[in-house]
């Protein structure tokens, strides 16, 4: 928060004199990876992409899951898509050919057993579908490394929090 130094505290009052400084998100292009069904008027369509960056060897290793940031329109189009790249269909979740890539925004970055990167961005969200670019040019494990390790507000590792 930025603040006037002289201004009083009002509660559920911002105005001018209180102000909320976000800081720029970063973002990554990853590859969806698998897709679930969505809940409630996203029940009948794959709304969930877990996506993934690759790592050193060039293999693809998941970062994350998110199901945000795509219009209606592209969430049914993305739902044709799946069902027919589907590699393995486990009912409620379902691998897909790594074709479809996304730019995702996020808050920043934790260390993870989760994924299998050893990363999972926070509250991320998908800012656009990436029909511009090749799958080979999807970020990076160290790329999402470099970017942890620039957080100014992340764990100190080795600590328990």
């Amino acid at each position: 928060m930025i603040k006037a130094s002289g201004s009083l505290y009002q509660p559920g009052r911002r105005g001018l004199s209180w102000l909320k400084l976000k800081r720029t998100l970063d973002t990554l292009d990853v590859v969806i990876t698998g897709a679930e069904y969505g809940n409630g008027r996203k029940s009948q369509f794959l709304s969930d992409y877990t996506f993934a960056v690759r790592d050193e060897h060039g293999n693809l290793q998941n970062v994350g899951k998110a199901y945000s940031g795509v219009t209606d329109a592209e969430i049914a189009e993305l739902t044709e898509w799946i069902k027919a790249h589907t590699l393995e269909d486990f009912g409620h979740f379902r691998s897909v050919e790594p074709q479809i890539l996304l730019e995702v925004a996020f808050n920043n970055i934790m260390r993870s057993d989760r994924h299998s990167s050893g990363f999972a961005l926070r509250f991320p969200r998908i800012v656009q579908i990436r029909r511009d670019k090749p799958l080979e040019e999807i970020d990076t494990v160290a790329r999402v490394e470099e970017i942890y390790q620039s957080q100014p507000d992340k764990p100190v590792e080795g600590k328990a929090s």
